[in-house]
């Protein structure tokens, strides 16, 4: 009997020491490593903004407070070592390569040309995934967004978009529902930013009371540099000579000297190309016309520049007193 129990006493030790020498090797072998291929699981329906008149550069900064890609692990299973995760390309460089083909496939122009482009600057704030027991890969993309206009001045404020997804599995060994949880993540994201509002500023406005304070910059980007104006002068005596300049009670746009039109009776359609204006602006600016013979004295008339924006005209005529 004596012997009976040593035995059994010798085999339940060497039990426990077999056990014990697999607990030390998977602790002494250390985490599993895994590389999550980051993937574009969905694309956009295409040539939605083709239409547009403006392009638009994407820039995408990295503002992680974790650059970690697995923020928790919680698991019940015996040999559940947190592993090391990392992925393939890395965040940045996915996300400002997939981010602009998902931008090109739906039409807008990016790069178009650096004067008139607008700007959308896209900061990652999360990108991550966890595992929880019972529940599996759960992650989350958070970006925030903001637009410029071709001035560098901000016309869409910062907006915070935010995907989620979750994918039930094991935690051991399935890179596959790890990486499809972080990639479906990153899709819902992408379809959560309003991209009909940012292809609003995009679009040229018809009138320039829809784009109340873009400035006449030059570049031919605003509407009220499309706004056709009819300009008609004339006098008696005929053959006078027509002269314009800017009068200005606004910082924003700057008093001009003359600047010949031609002889009376002058006709001719032009559009504004006065830096710094707006239409918001355009009630505290003139145009001065003057009208100058030889032996009469001159003549001069100013027109509110609003009035001549909303009908589309500039018409007078000057009635010349000899000298």
């Amino acid at each position: 009997m004596k012997k009976i129990l040593l035995c059994l006493l010798a085999i339940v030790m060497l039990s426990s020491c077999g056990i014990m020498n697999e607990v030390m090797k998977k602790r002494q072998s250390g985490p599993q490593t895994y590389t999550l291929p980051l993937v574009m699981n969905e694309m956009p329906a295409s040539d939605i903004y083709i239409d547009l008149d403006y392009g638009i550069r994407l820039n995408v900064v990295d503002k992680r407070a974790q650059q970690s890609v697995l923020n928790r692990y919680e698991t019940n299973s015996f040999n559940g070592q947190r592993p090391e995760m990392s992925t393939y390309p890395d965040v940045l460089s996915f996300v400002s390569e997939s981010m602009k083909k998902y931008m090109e496939t739906m039409g807008f122009d990016l790069n178009a040309d650096i004067n008139t482009d607008y700007l959308l600057q896209v900061e990652i704030t999360e990108y991550h995934l966890s595992y929880l027991s019972g529940m599996g890969w759960m992650s989350t993309v958070c970006f925030d967004l903001q637009v410029y206009d071709e001035n560098r001045k901000l016309v869409y404020p910062r907006t915070t978009v935010t995907g989620r997804s979750s994918v039930t599995a094991s935690p051991d060994n399935d890179v596959a529902s790890a990486a499809k949880s972080l990639n479906d993540s990153y899709v819902t994201a992408l379809k959560s930013i309003d991209w009909d509002r940012i292809a609003y500023f995009l679009k040229r406005a018809d009138s320039p009371s829809q784009e109340k304070n873009k400035q006449v910059s030059g570049s031919g980007d605003t509407a009220l540099e499309h706004t056709v104006i009819r300009w008609y002068v004339d006098s008696a005596p005929k053959g006078a000579d027509v002269f314009w300049r800017v009068v200005s009670s606004t910082p924003d746009v700057k008093n001009t000297n003359q600047s010949y039109l031609g002889t009376t009776p002058y006709e001719s359609t032009e559009t504004f190309d006065i830096k710094g204006l707006t239409f918001n602006n355009s009630g505290d600016v003139q145009i001065e016309i003057s009208c100058e013979k030889a032996g009469y004295a001159v003549q001069k008339k100013r027109f509110n520049l609003r009035q001549a924006i909303e009908q589309k005209e500039i018409s007078t005529k000057f009635n010349l007193v000899e000298e």
